[in-house]
């Protein structure tokens, strides 16, 4: 048994930066994930949008957080390697009713204190997006939305906080949790966690934690994502996140670029029972679908690349389920926003923890550890002459779609967070991601898992 200052259950982007905030402050971390990889549940499946929080409910935790979480997500990319691009989003209205809201959208940005929205009519709209299907009658310019790369930056704070001393723990599923007298008592089929402090960031399991530490007031109910992803040839059709007028329960279909040069379309909205079901179905295919051809009909033209789903950790309320008890943080209910808010929600667990008597010493000097590029709008190792000449091995492709180089992929396997299987390495490097989705790289992709040559 071995005792921590805090021990943070859940190793998706809001649990890493926990986790990471926390051991650069000094303290004693464990990072608890039930997966055998970080980032492998609702972090991994995403439509990957830099949230500038405009459309949140204003004067709600979520909208502080997702706005100040935007800019230290920025103001640390550079830090970490991870990839941000500002392209804007176009939120678009299809009929009198929809331009009847735009107003209020756009006072409800001010409110959250984000004043660059704009109105445009509908000339602007196709101006700004000459691809948009006919009938779109005005719009609202959200000029700092943008793209992010949700692997990555799950990645690298996971990476940066066991490179700073954290202990991570995989495939460590919690099977019960005492309150003991100066903390908690973790049970694991690993052995038994023992920590003065208990970050509950387990997503789409938080209530079961919270329920386990002796809590309640909050129940998740799934809500599954599906998306198409189209192939890189259709990247040109697209210039901005082109976003829905959103209704109460959701954010709608969207258009958007991705930073590996894709374009997604989705997400859907269905409300699930089972934790587990990311099936992609007819029904929520055709959905899309449906959805897509009023919005882009060219983009149905191009080749789908990949579908896949993602579910979100929905609950009851219409805000963040944050709350700090006696040795005790709930940090649940982020719902689709946690990759663009995990900053400033580790942010503000450092400063709730350290006003509760949590006493640490920073880091005076912390390690970094840069992240490989896996965006296209940075040079990337197969265009490297120089790094090439020097490492004959990235030059060597493996992945031919993604051009993936044999040198990326024994860096992945022989980083501090290696990948376990071909999951993991394919958001570590887009190795298998491409057209062929592994066809012609999977056997060599296999061989180098398993340690042949």
């Amino acid at each position: 048994m071995t005792a921590y200052d805090a021990a943070v259950i859940g190793a998706g982007a809001v649990g890493s930066a926990i986790a990471s905030a926390l051991t650069r402050q000094g303290a004693r971390v464990a990072l608890i994930e039930a997966r055998g990889d970080v980032g492998a549940g609702t972090s991994k499946a995403n439509t990957a949008i830099w949230h500038t929080g405009f459309d949140a409910k204003p004067g709600s935790l979520e909208a502080r957080l997702v706005a100040r979480g935007h800019r230290l997500l920025e103001e640390r990319a550079e830090e970490f390697g991870w990839p941000i691009q500002r392209v804007g989003a176009l939120l678009v209205a299809w009929d009198e009713e929809q331009v009847a809201r735009l107003d209020a959208i756009i006072e409800q940005s001010r409110a959250n204190g984000y004043t660059r929205a704009r109105a445009m009519s509908a000339d602007e709209v196709y101006a700004a997006e000459p691809c948009l299907g006919p009938g779109a009658l005005a719009g609202v310019g959200i000029p700092d939305e943008g793209l992010l790369d949700p692997w990555t930056i799950t990645l690298a704070l996971a990476t940066d906080a066991v490179v700073n001393g954290a202990t991570l723990l995989l495939d460590t599923p919690v099977s019960r949790i005492d309150r003991v007298a100066d903390g908690y008592s973790i049970e694991t089929p690993s052995g038994v966690v023992s920590c003065a402090w208990l970050v509950n960031a387990a997503g789409l399991g938080s209530d079961l934690v919270d329920r386990a530490a002796g809590h309640s007031g909050f129940t998740i109910t799934p809500r599954r994502g599906q998306l198409i992803v189209y192939d890189k040839a259709a990247r040109d059709l697209v210039r901005h996140v082109i976003l829905p007028v959103p209704t109460a329960t959701t954010k709608g279909v969207l258009v958007s670029p991705t930073v590996y040069g894709n374009v997604l379309l989705g997400p859907t909205a269905e409300d699930l029972e089972d934790r587990t079901d990311t099936r992609v179905t007819p029904e929520g295919l055709d959905f899309l679908l449906g959805h897509g051809r009023r919005i882009m009909p060219e983009l149905l033209d191009f080749e789908v690349t990949a579908t896949y789903a993602g579910l979100r950790a929905a609950t009851e309320h219409s805000d963040y389920c944050y709350a700090v008890f006696e040795r005790y943080v709930r940090v649940a209910g982020i719902r689709s926003t946690g990759i663009s808010s995990c900053l400033a929600l580790a942010e503000q667990v450092c400063g709730d923890l350290a006003e509760a008597g949590l006493v640490t010493t920073p880091i005076s000097t912390p390690r970094t550890i840069r992240m490989p590029n896996l965006a296209e709008d940075r040079p990337r190792p197969y265009a490297d002459a120089d790094l090439i000449a020097g490492d004959p091995a990235y030059g060597d492709l493996v992945c031919l779609c993604e051009r993936v180089s044999a040198g990326e992929i024994r860096d992945a396997l022989a980083s501090l967070v290696p990948p376990r299987d071909t999951d993991g390495l394919r958001r570590r490097t887009r190795a298998l991601a491409g057209r062929c989705q592994g066809f012609h790289c999977g056997a060599r992709v296999a061989a180098a898992l398993a340690g042949r040559p």
